[in-house]
């Protein structure tokens, strides 16, 4: 036994020094660059956000105050399938670090073995005997000495994957509980127009009962009478076909929060949301504050470790392995000292011809690199796009809406005027008409606009990341959408 342990001191010294030397061939991993604005373009007049400026920290859909649509964005994330498919995706990733982290300790194993031995009578070591039984007991160990950082550049990369996974979870939710509230605010902005045709409807058939008394008084034409039918049963059939855009807004809404559009149903309210003030971040603050942007820069360093995996198959590899055990004859002395048996050793592997096989996987792994590198760049780019878009877009739908109330303050004041010159008999029923159709169209484009003001409110929010900031990942703040308490993969 004195030699055993003589041996395990002599191979515990030897891992220490190894370990000690060991290096990684993954390069040093910096963040992409890219450029910068120091400000948005289209940000003149905005303001800028404040340290106490949280309110679209977490549930950020409450700045609009509407309490049907907090209900609704809250059952996304147990119901919806699309974050329930990333946060599997997730616990993939998870798995695949816990994988390549037990690559970095020994392996052992147990065995026991029963084997009958015989042999015929011309085997000069066996003859005269007769079959015989052999026992034995022993664990094998074995373990990859990890000289050039090829198990923890793995290791690295699974992890970098398992963040990146994480934001995708995050970008899936935001993804959904912006799409939810743009539908929803479509939908009620319908649900105004629908309501304006309504009251128009109600309007246009009495100055159609009033026109039927005219002509029966002899006091106005058929024409008049026609003109008035015409109207009203095309304002109606525009309340009509109302309904298959609202129908449709509310399967996407169905589909959102996981139920069978069969199911589900809003009823019907009209646009009452006010467009909330959205404080604006630099734009340096977007690289941490959305997280497609932090996967995308997760997935790059990954690629880099992997880079380093690849360069580690130009050396050798070293493996420890050893068992030990006993073995005998008979059961009964199996277990004892005159019985045990140990061996102990490296082992060295190293590719010699490969037909270019090392080199092509470690081109591989670069040219990976570089493909993430330009996808991070992209997302970047396309980040301040988006909130450049949204910018512009509230700011000219401001501009836009103040313009189209006026003119819908003037419509309303020319019908009454035609209305009243009308039963003053100095105009034609055709006037009334002209001026009913330009006053419903103003009415229905100053609410077009505001519910366009709020779906790009939600959409500035989103491409702003909605309150998520990068150091969840972290944490592992909210990093599935279900209780657990398992955290996120720490960098």
């Amino acid at each position: 036994m004195m030699n055993f342990r003589n041996a395990a001191r002599w191979l515990a010294n030897a891992l220490s020094v190894l370990i000690l030397s060991a290096c990684s061939l993954a390069p040093t991993y910096n963040r992409p660059t890219i450029d910068v604005p120091a400000t948005y373009k289209e940000a003149e007049g905005w303001k800028t956000a404040q340290p106490r400026d949280d309110i679209r920290r977490g549930n950020w859909w409450e700045i609009f105050g509407d309490p049907q649509l907090n209900a609704l964005i809250e059952r996304i994330d147990l119901s919806n399938q699309n974050i329930l498919f990333a946060e599997a995706q997730y616990r993939q990733a998870r798995s695949l670090v816990q994988q390549s982290r037990a690559s970095l300790f020994p392996s052992l194993t147990g065995s026991a073995d029963v084997t009958r031995v015989g042999a015929g009578s011309g085997t000069s070591s066996l003859r005269g005997s007769g079959p015989a039984n052999t026992y034995s007991v022993a664990v094998d160990a074995s373990w990859e000495v990890d000289l050039w950082g090829r198990l923890r550049n793995t290791v690295s990369s699974n992890l970098a994957g398992a963040q990146a996974s994480a934001a995708d979870i995050e970008s899936a939710r935001l993804s959904a509980q912006s799409e939810l509230a743009s539908n929803y605010f479509q939908l009620r902005s319908l649900d105004a127009q629908r309501q304006i045709l309504d009251d128009s409807v109600a309007a246009y058939q009495k100055s159609l009962d009033v026109t039927r008394n005219r002509y029966a008084a002899g006091v106005a034409g058929k024409v008049d009478v026609v003109q008035g039918e015409t109207q009203l049963k095309s304002t109606q059939a525009q309340a009509v076909d109302i309904g298959v855009q609202r129908a449709q807004f509310e399967h996407a809404i169905a589909v959102l929060v996981g139920k069978a559009p069969a199911d589900f149903s809003i009823p019907p309210t009209p646009l009452t949301a006010g467009v909330p003030a959205i404080p604006l971040s630099l734009p340096s603050e977007l690289l941490e504050r959305r997280p497609d942007i932090a996967a995308a820069e997760r997935r790059v360093a990954a690629a880099n470790e992997r880079i380093g995996v690849a360069k580690a198959a130009f050396f050798p590899a070293l493996t420890l392995s050893g068992s030990a055990g006993f073995q005998s004859n008979t059961l009964g002395n199996l277990i004892s000292a005159a019985t045990h048996f140990w061996s102990i050793g490296p082992s060295i592997a190293q590719s010699i011809f490969d037909a270019g096989l090392r080199r092509a996987l470690t081109e591989q792994a670069i040219a990976f690199y570089d493909a993430n590198v330009a996808a991070y760049r992209q997302t970047v780019l396309t980040s301040f796009q988006e909130v450049e878009d949204n910018l512009a877009a509230l700011q000219i739908l401001e501009q836009e809406a103040i313009v189209q109330e006026q003119a819908v303050q003037a419509a309303r004041q020319s019908l009454d005027l035609t209305i009243n010159q009308y039963k003053a008999g100095t105009v034609s029923y055709l006037n009334v008409v002209i001026v009913q159709t330009a006053t419903l169209n103003n009415e229905r484009t100053l609410v077009g606009i505001h519910g366009r003001q709020l779906t790009s409110a939600v959409t500035l929010v989103k491409a702003l990341g909605g309150g998520w900031n990068a150091s969840q990942l972290a944490s592992g703040e909210r990093a599935t959408p279900v209780a657990t308490t398992d955290p996120a993969p720490k960098p």
